[in-house]
């Protein structure tokens, strides 16, 4: 009897056992999925990247007619912004089903993403999401624009915010064909709720702030701030 007690104690512990070796073997396969399937597709993505036309001294409308340059600001959310390339035939390249209003791109810590324009959960869980302002034609655009990411604490998205420092380059194509780069010149953390440096004074410069999930917290945010060289 003693016998088929502990036969039967040794079969549990080893049912137990093979149970926690198959769900740490899901884990890090979901984990090898997110850094290289996601990851590399992200990024080839990016390398074949150029906005929806090649960009030259004009902007095209979708009639068809030449336009002269010009710059939207954020200041002036109520005028109607151009961009520098050449006009834009209407449709947005997608990225797993969803517009892609640019690409961003940071050799420091090897981010490649597109930059999507539907905020909801789905995106977040497919790339980097552009969150402010909701008008895709003030990216790389003189004011600030905030591009947020998650915080999967194993390097996708933006994991690895936390790493950047002052000087670090931050590239931004934009899906008008434009591309700027910028540089880091602070970071901090603060609340999920704080947004009192969205409409930030730019000086007429172009700026981005990037944003995702502290370590710590998800009620705390990773706040990297940039403007353009």
């Amino acid at each position: 009897m003693f016998e088929s007690k502990y036969s039967k104690v040794l079969t549990v512990i080893l049912v137990i056992v093979i149970i926690a070796i198959l769900g740490l073997l899901g884990f890090l396969g979901y984990d090898f999925y997110q850094k290289y399937y996601i990851t590399n597709e992200a990024s080839e993505f990016v390398d074949n990247y150029q906005g929806e036309v090649a960009s030259n001294s004009n902007d095209t409308n979708t009639d068809g007619n030449t336009t002269e340059n010009g710059t939207g600001s954020l200041e002036e959310l109520n005028s109607t912004p151009t961009g520098t390339g050449t006009a834009v035939s209407g449709k947005k390249q997608q990225f797993k089903g969803f517009d892609v209003v640019g690409t961003i791109s940071i050799p420091t810590i090897n981010v490649n993403y597109p930059i999507l324009e539907d905020m909801t959960p789905k995106a977040l869980e497919t790339s980097v999401v552009m969150l402010y302002p909701t008008n895709a034609d003030y990216l790389n655009q003189p004011g600030n624009c905030v591009i947020v990411g998650h915080n999967y604490r194993n390097g996708v998205f933006f994991s690895n915010l936390k790493r950047l420092s002052n000087g670090d380059k931050i590239t931004i194509t934009d899906y008008k064909g434009g591309k700027k780069t910028y540089s880091v010149y602070d970071k901090f953390e603060t609340t999920d709720t704080d947004t009192s440096f969205y409409q930030r004074d730019t000086s007429g410069k172009a700026e981005i702030t990037l944003s995702t999930c502290t370590d710590a917290s998800n009620n705390m945010r990773t706040i990297i701030l940039a403007r353009e060289d």
